[in-house]
């Protein structure tokens, strides 16, 4: 009886030994359980009234690998349910999905040079100090130059005028994110051009992208299919400024669907193709996403594109360095991971824009629950972990809900509150691999400590330190 029992726990061994995540768990299988915790994600963050639906798209270079949609496009009676081909103002993604590929487009032309200065194709800036204001400086957010607002001539021109007279810091000085330099931007494609932005962007990118979601100033025929912004009517640009300037303008007004951005996204990590038709040289795309050092290399910007920055929430904890992306004020962002071949896209009807600490944490647990299923190493496999601790991974570590605590936040157990073997999980400063212990059987609570030095404060141990990415 003794050699029968040894023999069945020999047989046993390697159903709980560990294991390689891709080799015990399909695809499938692993995308309808990260929809489901988006799902939760989104429902929790209504139930907290920071947004009224939304959705969240997660894909790689290949095509779309998890949907996550909650709430109907508007509060009307009978409005439809939000879908990934729902409309949205995408707000500052204008800035990368727009303007910076419109203008990478003239650089690749030679039509244009990052060293061009602004008194080139703006010469009622010559003779002034804005006048050696690069196009870098512009993409990289390094002018030195403050937001203005639109004058009551509605005009880009009286913005120039105003960028003239304004009192700003050395070109190149510093970091500071600003809509006025992509403002000069988009106007720089229209007179480099001589096409407005919108129709540069529909005729060079949208129409051989094949995106029917995505332009300025959207038909008013779908206002159905458009969800409002912060109350005002569907395909009207929420941005003061974009919406005095007609509509169109280089840091916002662009309109689009999780649909359209993630086939955007997917030609950027086929480095310029999609579906075998090039829009972008490789060149450029690697020009796009090279980081640029700012303010003694505590933020990094691609052109257009921010990699590390105070705004690189959706960078989450579990995507690499080399990933890219950028927010919007309206509930948008985009964070795209070359290395490990993967993107998220969220958009939403934002509703609460004055808590702005929670919906970044909004942002960066929905990238980090998608990259703990779908990211994919260099050597092309998903890396290793427990084969004990994958449901608690996926649930724990990236389904953590911010509570309004204001230096903590609660991991908790979504639907598995009476579940055994409930891990505790801890990250490890300067580590990606999320790590658990099976068995614990006290519903899962960790105090995490904010700061960006990765140290702990008194009283939480530092093996629960969550390290920023």
């Amino acid at each position: 009886m003794r050699v029968i029992v040894l023999f069945l726990l020999l047989l046993s061994f390697p159903l709980i030994a560990p294991v390689k995540l891709h080799a015990m768990v399909d695809p499938a299988v692993t995308a309808a359980v990260t929809t489901t915790n988006l799902d939760r994600l989104l429902e929790r963050a209504m139930a907290d009234d920071l947004i009224a639906g939304g959705v969240v798209v997660v894909g790689n270079h290949e095509g779309i690998l998890a949907t996550a949609a909650r709430g109907q496009v508007s509060s009307s009676a009978g409005a439809p349910a939000i879908t990934d081909r729902t409309i949205f103002d995408v707000a500052s993604l204008t800035k990368v999905i727009a303007t910076t590929p419109a203008v990478i487009k003239l650089l690749d032309e030679g039509r244009i040079a990052l060293t061009d200065p602004l008194s080139r194709w703006f010469p009622e800036l010559a003779g002034t100090d804005k006048g050696s204001i690069t196009i870098l400086n512009l993409m990289t957010h390094t002018s030195g130059l403050s937001d203005v607002m639109v004058g009551q001539d509605r005009s880009v021109e009286g913005l120039v005028r105003k960028v003239a007279a304004q009192r700003s810091r050395l070109p190149g000085s510093g970091f500071e994110y600003a809509d006025i330099n992509f403002i000069l931007l988009g106007e720089l494609v229209h007179r480099v051009s001589g096409e407005r932005l919108d129709q540069f962007c529909r005729e060079e990118i949208y129409a051989p992208l094949g995106t029917r979601d995505t332009a300025f100033l959207p038909s008013r025929d779908g206002t159905s299919d458009i969800a409002p912004t912060s109350g005002s009517l569907g395909g009207v640009v929420q941005d003061q400024n974009a919406r005095l300037l007609g509509g169109v303008a280089g840091h916002a007004g662009l309109f689009s669907s999780a649909y359209d951005l993630a086939r955007y996204a997917r030609l950027m990590l086929g480095k310029g193709t999609l579906d075998g038709t090039r829009i972008l040289s490789e060149e450029a795309v690697g020009q796009m996403t090279t980081p640029y050092l700012c303010n003694n290399g505590r933020v990094k910007r691609g052109l257009g594109w921010d990699i590390s920055s105070p705004f690189s929430a959706p960078k989450g904890t579990l995507f690499s360095d080399a990933s890219y992306g950028h927010t919007g004020y309206s509930g948008s962002s985009i964070w795209i991971d070359p290395q490990q071949d993967m993107f998220v896209i969220m958009l939403t009807r934002r509703v609460d824009y004055r808590n702005v600490h929670n919906f970044n944490q909004l942002r960066r647990n929905v990238s980090t629950i998608a990259a703990a299923d779908f990211r994919v190493g260099a050597g092309g496999e998903v890396p290793a972990v427990e084969a004990e601790v994958v449901k608690a991974r996926v649930i724990a570590a990236s389904a953590a809900v911010f509570r309004k605590e204001p230096r903590r936040f609660r991991l908790a157990l979504f639907g598995h509150r009476d579940d055994r073997r409930a891990a505790k999980c801890s990250v490890k400063p300067g580590r990606r691999v999320v790590q658990a212990r099976a068995g614990h059987r006290s519903k899962l609570t960790a105090k995490v400590a904010k700061n960006d030095t990765g140290k702990t404060r008194a009283g939480v141990k530092k093996r629960r330190t969550l390290s920023r990415s």
